[in-house]
């Protein structure tokens, strides 16, 4: 659902119970659009999250831990200078709006205290963070919004902090049965009831209208003139009432595969039947669940786009050349017609004169004999134009065997950054980017990252997990860590498995020389399947012991060769337990 008025209600909520004064110890910014303030009050400590970037805009209390850049940008390097070590005192929703207005007493350079507000608005893709000083003058914001931008609304600094205008709509806190029915009785009556909800209430999620009408009427798109209007009023005040008296219950519906696809501050039950609701103990759980692996990728794509970048000019360079070079391929195939051309030249030189434009002769190489013509250069004598027929010949007979090998290292080539496109994919952290560049500079793509340092030496971290049966799993993060994991790290009657013929993970089960069961290797293959390129719900996943691998002199790194294998059809699964970080 969207981040409500409702919903920054219920987050706000959840925060005064837990934090009725906090103190601020620290102040991170792990992405270009998240401030994390981190709090303690008594024996509770916290991340106060301000995520108004245009996925996944919201405020939210947090527990988890999340990667920072190794240089703090220049916001952070202020909001620490306002913020380390000030209390939040006070906490306001004005206008029972998608904002959220955090008084924080602080000190000031010559270290007297004073007062400065900062600002949360969920608004979508105009969501900002704001920090104003008492008399709510802007000092500074996540997003600077000028003249250019909006000559609507400006969040400059110097300039008068100024709440954004919204629409005339009754409260969702008053509850007024007259009003109600009045205002429905006014509404156009072939409109939707879900529509009527979200055009006369503010701050109402179409998620939570949609809920409403299908409570009372058991079913979705319901026109006012067919809604029972005392039982849609009892539906609502229901509602309201939940709201009023914050009777909050943090919910998550999660699709047929286990994957959260909505959430919400009360019970959904208009979603299929196949779904499940799960509800949690707090919104910080909820949350944390939900944008997990949103945020992790919009992290990992912002400090990534060097990389990106890289690899799509790559990717595209690579193309271009292999549809060149089969170009020339399919011409390098007339080899044979230019060697005809040239004995049946050498065959007819009686008949052909200097200045002949073409000549007819017979073919002895077709069994029927036909007559064919033969295009002349008519500048060149009949030994000339047979002595250039056989030279495209040649020609095309080295350029057939040339083109063959260029053809097949570049689409080795392309394979090799589909690959590195799969681990950029799945990577979880500044370091597996590290280890990517890395990885590309060894790979002579030096010249096209700027400014690229080389380390002295890889960090290998290989994410680890255990299978039901109690076998280490180690599972490579890049292709470099792919072939330490297997011509490394690996014993030779350990098992190896990969997906076949796409790119991903080589996984290595550390066997001790024992023999898994079923399960485990069903897990282990179900592992390699979700840490590579693959996308469909069963997969071929190849397995055979390390031994059996092997690695073609001067390849890429992660391409090996292999035989004697096994091929499992597994559903891609992240394996459970273990330490997924390395």
């Amino acid at each position: 659902m969207a981040f409500d008025a409702c919903m920054m209600r219920a987050v706000l909520t959840e925060y005064g119970r837990v934090f009725s004064e906090a103190k601020i110890e620290k102040v991170l910014q792990p992405a270009n659009d998240e401030i994390d303030l981190v709090l303690h009050f008594g024996k509770a400590s916290s991340r106060l999250v301000f995520n108004v970037g245009p996925n996944a805009p919201r405020l939210q209390l947090s527990s988890r831990q999340k990667e920072n850049p190794l240089k703090a940008p220049m916001l952070c390097m202020l909001l620490r200078k306002y913020f380390t070590g000030a209390r939040i005192i006070s906490y306001d929703q004005p206008g029972f709006d998608r904002i959220a207005d955090f008084t924080v007493l602080c000190y000031d350079e010559m270290g007297f205290k004073v007062e400065k507000h900062i600002i949360c608005e969920i608004m979508g893709k105009y969501a900002n963070f704001i920090v104003t000083d008492a008399d709510y003058k802007v000092l500074t914001a996540l997003k600077i919004i000028d003249f250019a931008a909006s000559t609507v609304r400006q969040v400059l600094p110097g300039l008068k902090y100024q709440i954004p205008e919204k629409p005339e709509k009754l409260s969702p806190l008053v509850i007024d049965r007259a009003l109600f029915f009045e205002k429905l009785a006014e509404f156009p009556q072939e409109r939707t009831a879900e529509k009527f909800i979200t055009s006369t209430y503010s701050g109402i999620a179409t998620q939570i209208a949609r809920e409403l009408v299908f409570r009372t009427s058991g079913m979705l798109d319901v026109p006012v003139m067919n809604i029972d209007a005392e039982r849609f009023y009892r539906v609502f005040s229901e509602w309201q009432d939940l709201l009023i008296n914050e009777r909050y219950v943090p919910t998550a519906v999660l699709d047929r595969d286990g994957k959260p696809v909505d959430y919400s501050y009360m019970d959904i039950t208009y979603q299929p039947s196949e779904f499940t609701v799960v509800r949690y103990g707090s919104f910080s759980e909820l949350f944390d669940m939900y944008f997990a692996e949103k945020d992790r990728h919009e992290r990992i794509h912002q400090r990534a786009h060097d990389l990106i970048t890289l690899l799509s000019a790559a990717e595209a360079r690579t193309e271009r050349k292999l549809a060149i070079q089969r170009e020339s391929l399919a011409n390098a195939a007339r080899a044979e017609e230019y060697k005809r051309q040239g004995d049946l030249i050498t065959a007819n030189m009686y008949k052909i004169k200097k200045g002949d434009e073409r000549v007819r002769v017979i073919d002895y190489y077709d069994e029927n004999c036909p007559e064919v013509e033969i295009i002349l250069d008519p500048r060149l004598s009949a030994a000339a134009n047979a002595a250039k027929a056989y030279k495209l010949y040649n020609k095309c007979k080295t350029a057939k065997v040339v083109l063959t090998e260029q053809i097949s290292i570049w689409e080795a080539e392309l394979v090799y950054l589909d690959s590195v496109r799969t681990f950029l994919d799945k990577a979880e952290g500044e370091q597996d980017l590290v280890d990517i560049r890395e990885e590309l500079y060894r790979s002579g793509y030096s010249s096209k990252l700027k400014e690229y340092r080389p380390q002295k030496q890889m960090k290998m971290r290989p994410i680890e997990s255990k299978t039901s049966g109690g076998y280490t799993l180690l599972i490579g993060r890049n292709n470099i860590q792919n072939d330490l994991l297997t011509f490394k790290t690996a014993a030779k009657h350990d098992i190896w498995f990969h997906t076949k013929d796409i790119p991903g993970s080589h996984v290595i089960m550390v066997t001790g020389g024992k023999e898994p069961s079923e399960l485990d290797y069903t897990e282990a293959a179900a592992a390699a399947a979700y840490y590579s390129k693959a996308t469909a719900d069963l997969v071929a996943v190849d397995y055979t012991e390390v031994k059996n691998i092997k690695k073609p002199p001067a390849s890429k790194p992660g391409f090996v060769t292999y035989k004697t294998n096994y091929t499992a059809f597994v559903k891609p699964r992240k394996p459970e337990g273990g330490d997924a970080n390395g």
